[in-house]
């Protein structure tokens, strides 16, 4: 006995993205990448200062390193997000949206 499921697929249209959700999500994906960013300058600066002779002043400033890059990834990510959101928005409306056809899945 065969089963046949008819997949019927609805199309949708995206009008406009909330500019605040846009760059809130941009925002947590820049906090990760300045944490990677951060954790990077922190092991080299820590080095440097290391070599230099004075190990608490490079671990001090690598530690102020890593929290300025992971501020400046969430900041920077949020800006840069709702910057994209809102061209995206003014763009849409000249030329409309964007389809997509979508499937329930059973």
């Amino acid at each position: 006995m065969e089963v046949w499921f008819i997949m019927t697929t609805t199309a949708y249209m995206i009008k406009s993205f909330g500019v605040v959700s846009v760059g809130k999500f941009c925002a947590v994906i820049g906090l990760i990448w300045g944490l990677i960013a951060g954790l990077m300058v922190a092991v080299g600066i820590g080095g440097i200062g290391s070599m230099m002779g004075s190990h608490a002043l490079g671990i001090g400033a690598g530690i102020v390193g890593l929290i300025v890059m992971i501020i400046i990834g969430g900041v920077g990510g949020f800006i840069s997000g709702a910057i994209g959101a809102i061209i995206y928005n003014i763009i849409l409306g000249a030329i409309g949206g964007i389809e997509m056809d979508l499937e329930a899945k059973v």
